[in-house]
């Protein structure tokens, strides 16, 4: 069984060229891995009648480069028309080094719904264009074999789907943007033995100084045992050990020292890693993965959100996470940084990841660098354009069993302080039981089922119809800082801004004293292209509200907007819209291509004032200016 400390694992033999060349999931690694990236046989198939016409058994016409969508620049294809059904194929040998054990090959994402085959037998299917999912080729190919891998990707263009913000029209408009079709993340093959780890389930405990690790296992033998160790750049921490022949998931605790105790936080975001072994009866390693892991706590205190026991105000920014060229898929890993890097130099300290459930190299950087983070679903796609007021939206079982896969691939990683399992749903509240009631607690409860330790939302803004929710808030884009001001005003009272504001259109039950922010505001549209040629009819953007005469204008608005929720001291946090601009959405810090397009350094300062919040149970900010 190879070494391997979960730093920097590589690619066997995965070639110079490669694109997004890097370990797709890096909190949970394992040493060897093949990277399946690069170029694949494409077809286009829009009547969805590809295997009744044995497409799946040919040679395909065309070429893409994975792990872009055929939408996109950087796939090489560039069709942004409607792709009901596309088709991939490439032919790849299994390692000859992996004898003896099982190769599995996986899929980072494909929207919407896959159906894989190897060698002509199928082999996996998947619904939700978000989330993982994998096939097991033990039986189908050997090491050392030739594996034909097919791919037929189905997405529809209607209908009840989580898509996210991907538009349902021929063409861009509003906030929706270029459709996502097919593979667009990693796609990878590795080893393991017949028994072998699932992901771990890695839950911190402050108070009790440890670490709870629950370690789901593919199969029991007897004899087995797994084993897990705490590292530290000082090295061992804590180890444990359990016997692996009686559950499917067997438990562990690891304990930290006092001395070794060293909480995560966005001013010092440690990371421990975690060696997690599976033994045999003869004691031989049979897997091994590192993980890593940050030991920290939120909880909830009548109006205060908590981090570590310590108000610390969240700045947060809208990142919906699109790429000019990749469209949902970052064009490098770099990128990634980047982003992270921008919404910091502007002075947020973390993002509501809006709308999309962002590739795990992205929340693996946020957990390094100590930015914090919302999960959310895209779950965009449940309105149905008919029914009546009090029922069009249906988001299906569908979103709920997509829902949990994004919370067990993310459950780990110590930057997500709360989850969003839906958002922007609007429906009038009425005495008839809705689907949208229903899925709206199905997703609420069995978040909670799934992760005790984190907040849930039960949707943000808008319809909150489960009245135990954790969180609750509101979105606005009033644009006049007094007419804001008046409209923050009744949370002192119990009564905060809810939507809509019209008396006789209730969406949401009542305001239970919940913690409660503005997850939504701001969105200033701001084009200085545009603004300078003001009069000659040329705007082809958009954002809210009027724009801005000039960025001396855009500052004041938005240091006065800010600067309402920071005096608000039962206000934990915001989220302004947003880090960049978005196609014709143009109402970001940044420009598409993430260059400057005002002054950030104002934005920074009109942020990292001490907010009332911090300064309203010590006297002093506890908040983290980065």
């Amino acid at each position: 069984m190879p070494e391997y400390d979960g730093i920097c694992p590589h690619p066997l033999d995965a070639g110079p060229d490669v694109p997004r060349p890097e370990y797709p999931r890096p909190s949970f690694a394992r040493a060897e891995w093949l990277n399946l990236n690069g170029t694949w046989e494409f077809a286009r198939d829009p009547g969805d009648s590809g295997l009744e016409r044995g497409i799946a058994e040919r040679e395909l016409p065309e070429r893409i480069t994975v792990p872009f969508c055929p939408e996109s620049e950087l796939s090489g294809i560039g069709d942004t028309d409607f792709l009901h059904a596309v088709w991939y194929r490439r032919t790849v040998t299994i390692p000859a080094e992996w004898a003896g054990r099982r190769p599995v090959l996986h899929f980072g994402a494909v929207d919407h719904d896959a159906t894989v085959w190897v060698n002509g037998t199928e082999v996996a299917r998947h619904s939700g264009g978000f989330t993982p999912f994998s096939a097991d080729l033990g039986g189908v190919v050997e090491p050392g074999d030739e594996a034909v891998v097919v791919v037929r990707a189905r997405d529809a263009a209607h209908g009840p789907q989580a898509r996210g913000k991907q538009s349902t029209e021929y063409a861009n408009h509003a906030c929706n943007y270029t459709r996502v079709t097919g593979i667009w993340q990693t796609v990878w093959l590795e080893p393991v033995a017949d028994v072998h780890l699932r992901r771990p389930r890695i839950t911190p405990d402050l108070a009790g100084g440890c670490f709870h690790l629950q370690l789901p296992l593919s199969a029991n033998r007897p004899g087995h045992r797994v084993r897990a160790r705490l590292l530290d750049a000082e090295g061992t921490v804590a180890q444990a050990a359990v016997r692996a022949d009686l559950d499917l998931a067997p438990r562990l605790v690891l304990t930290v020292p006092p001395a070794r105790q060293r909480t995560w936080s966005p001013r010092d975001p440690h990371l421990y890693r975690v060696l997690l072994e599976v033994t045999d009866a003869e004691g031989e390693v049979v897997d091994r993965a590192v993980c890593t892991a940050g030991l920290r706590a939120v909880s909830l205190d009548g109006k205060r959100f908590l981090l570590n026991g310590e108000p610390v105000f969240q700045r947060l920014v809208l990142d919906q996470g699109w790429y000019p060229d990749g469209l949902m898929t970052a064009p490098d890993d770099a990128a990634l940084v980047r982003d992270i890097e921008l919404s910091l130099a502007a002075g947020f300290n973390g993002a509501r990841l809006h709308q999309k459930v962002f590739e795990e190299r992205f929340l693996w950087h946020a957990d390094r660098l100590g930015y914090l983070v919302w999960g959310e679903f895209g779950d965009w796609g449940a309105h149905t354009g008919g029914g009546t007021a009090w029922d069009n939206q249906r988001p299906t079982a569908g979103f709920v069993h997509q829902w949990l896969e994004a919370v067990e691939r993310d459950q780990a990683h110590p930057s997500i302080v709360g989850w969003c399992p839906l958002n922007e749903t609007h429906q009038l509240l009425h005495d008839r039981r809705t689907q949208l009631d229903d899925v709206t607690r199905a997703m609420f409860l069995a978040t909670k089922a799934a992760d005790s330790s984190r907040p849930v939302i039960d949707a943000s803004g808008y319809a909150h119809r489960v009245a135990e929710t954790d969180v609750y808030d509101a979105h606005t884009y009033e644009q006049d800082p007094a007419a804001f001001a008046r409209q923050m005003a009744g949370l002192a009272d119990d009564k905060p801004f809810v939507n809509p504001e019209e008396p006789d259109r209730v969406w949401s039950l009542p305001y239970r004293g919940q913690p409660y922010f503005v997850s939504e505001f701001g969105g200033i549209w701001w084009n200085p292209e545009e603004a300078a040629a003001a009069g000659e009819d040329r705007d082809v953007s958009w954002g809210y509200g009027q724009r801005p005469r000039d960025e001396e204008e855009f500052h004041a608005r938005f240091a006065g907007l800010t600067g309402v929720l920071l005096d608000d001291p039962l206000m934990f946090g915001y989220c302004y819209t947003q880090l960049t601009d978005v196609f014709q959405e143009q109402n970001g810090v940044y420009r598409f291509d993430r260059s400057d397009k005002l002054d950030v350094s104002r934005v920074r300062e009109a942020q990292l004032r001490p907010a009332a919040y911090e300064l309203g149970s010590t006297g002093s900010a506890a908040g983290e200016e980065r």
